[in-house]
């Protein structure tokens, strides 16, 4: 009996510092944190890297907060620790604000393989085990997943959130998930989005006043060299994580952290497409900036960056961009041009895209692609009235978008040896501007790089759409105010 004890004990004790060595560190600040790891970024890596979500990302004691160090996975994903049941069960979750459901493998979890890589949650081993039963399903753009809710407490860095609403998940077919070097999401989306209505976890907080401010606050570090992946604050902000003040900007639209922003300038000159307002998302879950192809195009240009050439899009620009060029000299509509010249059923309704599998919901962008080729069109031939080009000049610059226009993937490379030379880039929020250097914006490894934007196409009335990934939020210090409904942005530190 005594050696069964002593057993135990040491059992025990190994259990605690296991859980304290991947939960939290304490420091002289009051701030806890957990050593990260990185990984290098290559082509091939950052396929396997964006299965956290296509679809549709660290806590001051002295603030009364709660924070959990995140780990940056080949700097396209950044998860960190929480851990499930009592005593705690540990998992490796993506920090979402792009959806808002917590979800991690079942031990129920049979027939699928990704279960079998990751671990798994095994209620019978937890005191604080409360069944539901409901089943439900969740649909990602890089696949699906399927289970069934139940309630348990969760540990998030030493805060304890009693009895929250999680999925175990049954189903994982997605060969995205093996991949992927989460166990699963934990969303910080709006409860509108959630699935079965499950509390977000930062509204569990807020019910059970866990939190001094109702916020909570992300720190990407994006240096591949760094030993910390950053952190995300619950309850406050840590003062080390920004510089000078953020500008804040209020949430537009509940479900995703939307709000509204103006144009996207390349070297201070305008892009055109958001000048009068586009809608935006900061999501942790995503990993690069996608936004409208008729804007990327033009970043691809600028950058350099090399995509498919459209065939469509030329001959759009041989056959009718002087067309497009006199109707817009004659104050037309811009949204009714492609229309006016046969090329678009409609006025303005007609997406810029097609078939794009986007972030807010699968959406029927439309299917004749000499339309889309004709709505960039008119973007850029507009674009370049505006600084008062030539007729010739302005029909080249067109032909040479065509040539940048993204991958069919969404994605571009450009020549990691010609960053130095590439222009600035900036997003207009709280009618300031928000700049990318190259170096920011490029990821990659030592010959080729990988462009940070993405084509992403939203048909009025939710688009245009940009989504503001890891990219910016490591640029920028990101608080999610649920408190006040805003977003604000500093710079980091």
């Amino acid at each position: 009996m005594m050696r069964r004890r002593q057993l135990l004990l040491a059992t025990a004790c190994l259990w605690a510092l296991s859980c304290a060595s991947l939960l939290r560190a304490s420091t002289p600040d009051g701030l806890l944190r957990v050593s990260l790891n990185k990984n290098k970024l290559d082509r091939e890596a950052l396929a396997a890297a964006k299965v956290g979500r296509q679809h549709d990302s660290r806590r001051l004691r002295a603030a009364g907060g709660d924070e959990v160090p995140l780990i940056d996975y080949l700097n396209t994903q950044y998860f960190g620790v929480i851990g499930i049941g009592t005593p705690p069960q540990n998992f490796t979750v993506i920090f979402d604000t792009g959806s808002s459901n917590l979800w991690i493998p079942s031990s129920k979890c049979y027939f699928s393989i990704a279960c079998y890589f990751h671990h798994k949650y095994k209620s019978s081993k937890s005191s604080t085990y409360k069944s539901d039963g409901e089943t439900c399903k969740i649909t990602y753009g890089s696949g699906s997943i399927s289970g069934f809710f139940s309630k348990d407490n969760v540990l998030v860095g030493d805060l304890v959130v009693k009895s929250q609403k999680f999925i175990e998940t049954t189903r994982e077919p997605s060969f995205s998930f093996i991949l992927g070097k989460f166990d699963g999401i934990l969303g910080l989306g709006y409860p509108e989005i959630s699935v079965g209505k499950a509390p977000p976890i930062w509204q569990s907080m807020e019910e059970q006043k866990l939190l001094k401010d109702n916020v909570f606050s992300f720190w990407l570090n994006r240096n591949p060299d760094a030993s910390s992946g950053g952190e995300l604050v619950f309850g406050g902000v840590d003062p080390k994580h920004f510089k000078g003040n953020h500008t804040y900007v209020p949430v537009s639209r509940k479900g995703y952290w939307q709000f509204n922003m103006g144009d996207l300038l390349i070297d201070g000159h305008s892009t055109g497409f958001c000048a009068k307002g586009c809608a935006a998302i900061a999501d942790s879950g995503t990993s690069l900036l996608a936004g409208p192809t008729a804007i990327v195009a033009q970043v691809n240009h600028a950058i350099g960056a090399e995509g498919i050439i459209s065939t469509e899009c030329k001959e759009v620009v041989s056959q009718y961009g002087e067309m497009i060029l006199n109707l817009l000299i004659a104050q037309t509509d811009p949204q009714k041009v492609c229309s006016q010249i046969g090329l678009c059923m409609f006025d303005g309704i007609q997406s810029v895209s097609e078939g794009i599998e986007s972030v807010v919901g699968k959406e029927n962008l439309g299917s004749d692609v000499m339309c889309t080729a004709c709505q960039m069109a008119v973007v850029w031939i507009e674009n370049q009235l505006r600084e008062n080009k030539t007729k010739e000049i302005i029909l080249q610059y067109a032909n040479q978008l065509c040539e940048r226009l993204p991958s069919p993937n969404g994605e571009s490379t450009v020549s990691c040896h010609q960053i130095s030379k590439m222009p600035n880039l900036s997003f207009t929020i709280a009618n300031k501007s928000f700049t990318l250097t190259p170096e920011q914006l490029e990821q990659g490894g030592q010959t080729v790089c990988i462009s940070g934007f993405m084509a992403f196409d939203i048909p009025p009335p939710r688009g245009p759409l940009w989504i503001l990934g890891d990219v910016f939020m490591g640029a920028y210090h990101t608080v999610f105010d649920f408190g006040k409904d805003r977003i604000g942005f500093a710079e980091s530190a």
